[in-house]
């Protein structure tokens, strides 16, 4: 998709704050500090629309994104994070799960992981818990540049293993610093608002 028009929406704790054109909407999900907002500003073709941060845990919203205006992309927060609080953590879940379980817009969930570490058993929550509700998943592996050529096919082989992924379901290795995935992630994101 060609980037005319990018915007951060809103900002929202609540469903009364979703946006209400209706457009098809996907959710980026993952661990704190693995590249949601470098993936999003990479596929915007933006700096700095998303706050990327060497802090984790700084997204504690879901963050409406608006593209084009055809389509929303939806940052939530990071999990995983220790330093957050055990309530907050619980409430960012809560939030999570009311949007999965209520959001008609929601035509698929990105689920990103850090190529350089075997997934972790949040990372492996999320993928069978979004699964659960039916949602199409990508999983996206970031900070692919990362990693030497020899280590690519191991890794994804294992993040495949650990998140008990069908041989069938996608997996787009993706660098932001290089852009590789890029134009892979957006077919999958454009397939996926037509449904």
């Amino acid at each position: 998709m060609k980037v005319t028009d990018a915007q951060m929406l809103i900002s929202a704790v609540s469903e009364t704050q979703y946006p209400k054109e209706g457009l098809p909407e996907i959710v980026l999900s993952g661990r704190s500090n693995v590249g949601k907002s470098s993936l999003i500003n990479r596929l915007l073709s933006r700096k700095s629309l998303a706050r990327t941060s060497s802090q984790p845990g700084k997204t504690q919203t879901l963050n409406f994104y608006q593209v084009n205006h055809v389509l929303n992309l939806v940052d939530v927060p990071g999990y995983g994070y220790a330093k957050v609080s055990k309530s907050q953590r619980e409430k960012f879940g809560q939030i999570i799960e009311h949007y999965l379980m209520s959001r008609q817009e929601l035509k698929g969930a990105v689920i990103l992981v850090d190529a350089r570490h075997e997934p972790t058993a949040d990372d492996q929550s999320m993928y069978h818990y979004v699964d659960y509700y039916d949602v199409p998943i990508l999983v996206v592996a970031t900070k692919i540049d990362k990693i030497t050529r020899n280590q690519r096919a191991k890794s994804l082989q294992r993040i495949r293993q650990v998140l008990e992924m069908p041989q069938d379901s996608p997996l787009q290795p993706f660098s932001a610093t290089t852009g590789e995935g890029a134009s892979e992630v957006w077919q999958w994101i454009e397939h996926r608002m037509k449904d």
